[in-house]
């Protein structure tokens, strides 16, 4: 899944998630702790394993339940400490989410395997030809339902995200308000 999508999917859960516990939306801060969430595994496999090559592919450390679930509840201990206890549940919520969805297409079929939920006690298949180009993965993601799939998924967030009243735009809008220059 891409970028979008994992954002979608995360606020979509945690959305469901705030409205169970809280009957109410999502929050402004805990929704950028999402957000960052959304694309943690990603930010740490796909430089890893493309770039630096020390890990096989771009979905094995970051993308793996032996990682992901205790550091979860790390951050959640840690975010507990500080009172903040939502932030460590955004993450969590945010990064679990990710990870499975990105194990989806098996069940469906799709080749590929869930390996990477549980590498590295589950080897995965390394990359044949080298690591993937992004350029390349979007040519091969064209067509794929999988992929057309984000786009409604990421429709619904936005509208959904717009009847919540955009929460996290206001902390980043206020971010840049201060590190604005002045006129003078």
């Amino acid at each position: 899944m891409w970028p979008l999508g994992h954002v979608a999917v995360a606020y979509l859960c945690y959305a469901f998630a705030t409205r169970a516990r809280f009957d109410a939306p999502p929050a402004q801060i805990p929704v950028l702790v999402l957000v960052v969430g959304s694309q943690f595994p990603d930010l740490v496999d796909k430089p890893l394993a493309w770039y630096l090559g020390v890990i096989p592919t771009g979905r094995t450390l970051a993308h793996s339940l032996f990682l992901i679930v205790p550091l979860s509840i790390a951050l959640y201990a840690l975010a507990s400490h500080y009172d903040r206890r939502e932030y460590g549940i955004a993450f969590a919520i945010g990064t679990l989410s990710h990870v499975l969805v990105d194990a989806l297409p098996v069940l469906w079929g799709v080749e590929g395997s869930a390996n990477h939920l549980l590498w590295p006690a589950i080897p995965v298949e390394e990359y044949e030809q080298g690591p993937p180009t992004v350029l390349g993965l979007l040519r091969e993601s064209m067509g794929d339902p999988y992929f057309l799939s984000e786009f409604v998924l990421a429709a619904i967030a936005v509208v959904l995200w717009r009847r919540h009243g955009y929460p996290g735009l206001e902390p980043l809008h206020a971010a840049l308000e201060r590190v604005r220059p002045t006129a003078g």
